[in-house]
């Protein structure tokens, strides 16, 4: 073999492994990345299917149902809705009226399982993607009532 034909034996073999590499690297972030969905969104049909995300907003006064270690409860943007069901123990800040983060899978009958539910920190603390989905929310209602 040629010092040349080396050579491109080499490069094609030095892509094709920086090819794999990049292949296994965007299948571990692909698997593990939830992106952040609104209630709007979701009834818009934004929602990505048979895929974990994440939906936010307040929880909506009075939706709370408890049975045993499962809870329902209402996530709203002020503008929609989502019930979301979770099975387990909740933050200790997890209350009605106040924002929330569920992690977790949208069912085909429109219910949201949530594996993982995210309460605020404190009095003022709101997650930023619940917060700005309220705001997006609250200017959309504006728009149309004018």
């Amino acid at each position: 073999m040629k010092p040349r034909h080396k050579r491109i034996a080499l490069i094609v073999g030095g892509l094709a492994a920086l090819g794999l590499a990049a292949a296994f690297v965007l299948n571990a972030l692909d698997s593990s990345i939830a992106f952040f969905v609104t209630p709007s969104e979701i009834a818009a049909g934004k929602a990505p299917q048979g895929k974990t995300f994440r939906v936010g907003g307040m929880v909506k006064e009075g939706s709370l149902t408890r049975d045993n270690l499962t809870v329902s409860f209402i996530i709203t943007d002020t503008a929609r809705d989502v019930k979301v069901t979770y099975t387990g123990i909740l933050p200790d800040l997890f209350k009605e009226g106040k924002g929330a983060v569920a992690q977790g899978r949208m069912n085909p009958d429109g219910t949201f399982t949530a594996t993982e539910v995210l309460a605020k920190h404190d009095e003022n603390y709101m997650p930023p993607e619940a917060g700005h989905a309220i705001e997006q929310a609250q200017k959309a209602q504006k728009t149309l009532q004018q």
